[in-house]
């Protein structure tokens, strides 16, 4: 693949990323379902203006990974997330948008083993960079960061992670809504 090739497909995989955490974002305040969601995003928000604003093309089935593995991994990603915050920063008190943001990285982190852990990294401090203006963008890079160091250790927490088989079957898209955060170990 030579280098223009590659970039795009970095940059559609970058959009898709975003896309992912504000659609995650969207449904956790409205409670609008998966299928729903998806819709709209791809009909009326990928690769379109909206109010002069121009959403940028996305890999859609890498949108379309990420958020329904996302959903349908939530229980077991919520646990992770939990573990590693402060025991005083229940995941409960993490601001909606962050917890998009996290949710969408750890499930990266542990099912995207195609891309090195700092690029995922990387991509999602920029996501917390360009929708924070305080020190947010290190609460996701310190996260992930011990997130990744960990995924493949003894680590109880994230077992379930690693062990949870995801196959692309369990990609289709279902009619399924994002549950609330919990604060399970």
């Amino acid at each position: 693949m030579n280098h223009k090739k590659s970039t795009k497909l970095a940059n559609k995989r970058g959009a898709a990323r975003l896309s992912a955490v504000q659609a995650l974002y969207q449904m956790e305040l409205t409670g609008t379902g998966l299928l729903d969601t998806v819709a709209e995003y791809e009909q009326l928000r990928l690769g379109k203006e909206i109010d002069g604003d121009k959403y940028l093309d996305a890999d859609i089935n890498w949108f379309r990974s990420t958020l329904s593995g996302v959903i349908k991994l939530q229980k077991t990603i919520d646990p992770v997330i939990h573990e590693a915050l402060p025991d005083s920063w229940p995941l409960r008190r993490v601001e909606v948008l962050l917890r998009a943001i996290l949710r969408a990285g750890v499930f990266e982190l542990a099912k995207r083993k195609d891309v090195p852990s700092s690029v995922v990294i990387n991509e999602y401090v920029d996501i917390a960079k360009a929708f924070f203006d305080g020190e947010e963008w290190r609460m996701v890079n310190g996260l992930l960061d011990a997130v990744a160091r960990n995924i493949n250790s003894d680590d109880p927490s994230l077992k379930a992670l690693e062990v949870s088989e995801l196959k692309q079957d369990d990609l289709s898209l279902s009619e399924i809504s994002l549950p609330a955060a919990t604060d399970e170990k």
